[in-house]
């Protein structure tokens, strides 16, 4: 009997590690599978099409909103993020795990859309001076951007009430750990 599909939304505010954290669950399980969200956005460096994002324009992004392509999509820095459907549908009917690091307003849109396949999961930082120092030390972005990362962030932990689970990322393995063992709950609960 195949195992049922499930919706993993890691959410948290940038510099948090959701991305690391997806990176160590893919290694885990292959019924991982990462999906690969559509960006209105530049790329950064070390970031491909196709692999890290499919980065679009903005008017092919509003082509895929009227032709009902995106599950959720958001404004995020006045960039545009979506989760494409067809990644959705396919992970589900394959019995496979969707890892979706997107941001925490599209994750509680999947939870809607999906309830009883979506476990999300919000990433809490250590402390918010921990939190500041990653986001400063990654170097990713200039100083006004690590500004408005910043001034999300209560909003971001106001909306985490929301998810199914707050696990504090201070330690990359139990929090790998933690994230498998409700993964396990979930799919022998089914």
């Amino acid at each position: 009997m195949t195992k049922p599909g499930l919706l993993l939304p890691i959410v948290a505010p940038s510099g948090t590690g959701k991305t690391t954290v997806c990176r160590a669950l893919l290694r885990q399980d292959p019924d991982f599978v990462f999906s690969i969200s559509c960006t209105t956005r530049a790329p950064r460096a070390n970031e491909r099409h196709g692999i890290d994002y499919h980065f679009i324009d903005r008017e092919t992004f509003a082509q895929y909103q009227r032709e009902g392509r995106l599950a959720e999509w958001q404004e995020v820095f006045g960039d545009y993020y979506g989760t494409l459907r067809s990644a959705i549908e396919s992970a589900l009917s394959e019995g496979r795990i969707l890892l979706l690091d997107i941001d925490v307003k599209g994750a509680l849109r999947l939870k809607q859309l999906y309830p009883q396949q979506t476990i999300c999961i919000f990433l809490m930082p250590p402390s918010l001076t921990v939190l500041n120092q990653r986001l400063q030390n990654r170097g990713t972005e200039d100083a006004p951007t690590v500004a408005k990362r910043q001034a999300r962030v209560p909003e971001e932990l106001q909306l985490s009430n929301q998810c199914d689970y707050r696990i504090i990322n201070d330690q990359l393995p139990v929090t790998v750990e933690q994230i498998m063992h409700i993964i396990e709950e979930y799919r022998n609960h089914d």
